[in-house]
C-alpha cells in the first residue's frame, strides 16, 4: 500500500496524467524527468550506457544512494565499458594513494586514513564501493578540493587565498549561476541561519569552487585516458545539472552526460531536463 502512495505522490507532483499499471518495477522507482515516465532499472541503464560521464548524485549518509552507485557501476564493469569513479570524497591530492589502492599495493587501514583525513562521512557508506573498485582494478579519481580551502572561501571569500592556495584551483571563482541553481545554493545556506549579503557570496563561491575544481580534475583525467566513462559520485547539490555537470560542459560541450539524482534536492513541480535526466526513490 506505502509503495502504491509513493507512486501517486510522485505522479502528481510531476503532473503525470497517467500512470503506466501493471508492471513491476522491483524496488526502484525511476522517472525520466524529460517525459515523466517511470522506467526499469534496465531501461536507465541502457541509457546511461550512451555517455562518457554519468553523476549519481547522494545525500552523503544514506546507505541506499550508496548501494545504488555501486549497482550502476557494477553493471557498467560487467557490460565491459572502461570505467572510472569521481569521487568528491577525496582530494586530487590523495591521487597517488588512490593510484596504489586500485593496484591493490595499498592496505585498507591506510586507505582508511587517508578517507578520514579528506571527508567527514562514516566510512563503511562507501567501503564496498571502493572494494570493488580494488578487487576490479577500476581507476578512482579524487576530484576535490581540501576542505580547509572551501572552509576558508565560505568565511571570507575566495580572493583571500595566498598563491600557495591556489595552486591546482581553476584561476577564478564567481557566484555567477542560473537561477535554478541559485535558488538552490539559498535553500542550502538558509541552514547557516545568516541574512547578511556578503555571508552569502563567500556561501556561494564556497559551492562554486568546489564545482569547478571537480569538473577541471576530472577532465584533465579524461584528457589523459578519452576511453574511459567516468561516474561520479558526489553530493545531489553539486550533481545537479546546474552544479559540477554545466562547469564539465562549458570546458568541453562535446562530452555527452547523464544526471541521476536520488531523491528530489529541487521540488519536484520545477525539476527539469534541465536539472537532471532521471529521479530515483529508495524503498
Amino acid at each position: 500500500m506505502e509503495r502504491f502512495r509513493r507512486i501517486a505522490t510522485l505522479m502528481l507532483a510531476l503532473a503525470v496524467v497517467a500512470a503506466v499499471a501493471g508492471t513491476s518495477f522491483g524496488h526502484d522507482l525511476i522517472v525520466r524527468v524529460k517525459d515523466r515516465k517511470e522506467v526499469t532499472f534496465k531501461e536507465m541503464v541502457k541509457d546511461l550506457k550512451g555517455a562518457k560521464v554519468i553523476y549519481v548524485g547522494e545525500t552523503h549518509d544514506n546507505q541506499d544512494h550508496h548501494d545504488l552507485q555501486l549497482r550502476i557501476i557494477q553493471v557498467l564493469y560487467r557490460a565491459r565499458m572502461p570505467i572510472a569513479i569521481g569521487m568528491e570524497m577525496f582530494t586530487s591530492a590523495s591521487q597517488k594513494e588512490l593510484d596504489r589502492w586500485t593496484a591493490g599495493t595499498l592496505s585498507k587501514q591506510r586507505l582508511r586514513e587517508v578517507y578520514m583525513q579528506d571527508w567527514s562521512a562514516s566510512w563503511p557508506l562507501y567501503r564496498n564501493i571502493l572494494l570493488f573498485a580494488r578487487k576490479k582494478r577500476i581507476p578512482v579519481i579524487g576530484l576535490s578540493v581540501p576542505r580547509e580551502i572551501t572552509r576558508k572561501v565560505a568565511r571570507e571569500g575566495f580572493d583571500t587565498l595566498s598563491k600557495k592556495e591556489r595552486l591546482r584551483l581553476p584561476p577564478s571563482i564567481t557566484c555567477d549561476v542560473d537561477d535554478s541553481y541559485m535558488a538552490l545554493i539559498r535553500r542550502s545556506y538558509t541552514d547557516h541561519d545568516t541574512n547578511d549579503a556578503k555571508t552569502f557570496k563567500y556561501f556561494c563561491e564556497a559551492q562554486m569552487l568546489w564545482n569547478k575544481t571537480m569538473a577541471y580534475t576530472m577532465l584533465e583525467y579524461m584528457k589523459k585516458n578519452p576511453k574511459r566513462t567516468v561516474v561520479v559520485i558526489t553530493g545531489s547539490g553539486h550533481a545537479v545539472r546546474g552544479g559540477m555537470p554545466i562547469q564539465v560542459s562549458n570546458q568541453n560541450p562535446a562530452l555527452t552526460s547523464r544526471v541521476l539524482l536520488p531523491d528530489p534536492i529541487i521540488p519536484t513541480p520545477q525539476l527539469t531536463a534541465k536539472d537532471a535526466d532521471y529521479l530515483w526513490l529508495s524503498h
